[in-house]
């Protein structure tokens, strides 16, 4: 191998590691939900490779697409530009309407009392929560395809089929120019790789440690604080944050 393209390969590896790092958007949203639905781990880790892998597929196929129809690498990262607003938007709109949704169900399953009068006249409050007594977990991938975990996951799917990954579209180009097919295969697997790996890590790690906060106040509002956290992450990306 030649030293052009060993260094071709270490820029793939380190662009995938930092692009995905420096972006909340990678792997924040997968902990989110996560942690609202309830998922379990092998679930979360499931449907964020599924993701992962689509964000990073689409960009390789526009790219492939685009040497061979010979578009200008200015065309190419305009319309990745594109992509990336375009999911940014749909970022906020979910995160917006998941908002507004957890708030109502928050407020809906606010604490209350029922009182119970005891044989001997004294009077006690039980104090409960509807939701709580409904609450059970689905093992993954998906039970049902009307439970509601299932349409998260396959809107973040859409949104991150949308999302682009800039970094790698330079990256095809020099080899596809210097017609090398294997080292455009090889520069897509080790972005790939790098990226997928970082965002399972990232994810593993944040799921991990909200696991390990108390969220027994919060517990009401864990869908509507998830639906902030992605709405951030969607204005952080339009602010090109």
């Amino acid at each position: 191998m030649s030293s052009s393209a060993t260094a071709l390969l270490l820029t793939a590896v380190s662009l995938g590691i930092v692009h995905t790092a420096l972006g909340p958007d990678h792997y924040v949203p997968f902990a989110a939900m996560a942690r609202a639905g309830r998922w379990s781990l092998r679930r979360t880790l499931l449907v964020t490779f599924l993701c992962g892998l689509a964000h990073v597929a689409s960009s390789v196929v526009l790219g492939l697409l685009g040497v061979c129809l010979g578009w200008m690498l200015s065309g190419l990262e305009w319309l990745e530009s594109t992509r990336g607003e375009v999911a940014g938007w749909l970022l906020i709109g979910f995160g917006l309407a998941y908002l507004s949704w957890g708030m109502v169900q928050a407020v809906r399953n606010r604490p209350h009392c029922h009182w119970h009068m005891h044989a001997d006249g004294t009077f006690h409050c039980h104090e409960h929560i509807h939701d709580a007594e409904h609450l059970h977990v689905h093992e993954p991938p998906f039970d049902d395809p009307r439970d509601a975990n299932w349409l998260t996951a396959w809107v973040l799917f859409v949104i991150f089929a949308f999302g682009p990954c800039e970094p790698l579209i330079p990256l095809l180009i020099y080899p596809a120019a210097q017609a090398q097919p294997w080292l455009v295969v090889a520069v897509v697997v080790a972005f790939s790789v790098a990226t997928l790996a970082v965002m399972l890590a990232a994810v593993s790690a944040l799921s991990w440690g909200l696991q390990r906060i108390s969220w027994v106040p919060l517990e009401r509002f864990s869908h509507a604080l998830a639906g902030a956290a992605v709405l951030v992450c969607g204005v952080l990306i339009q602010l090109g944050l």
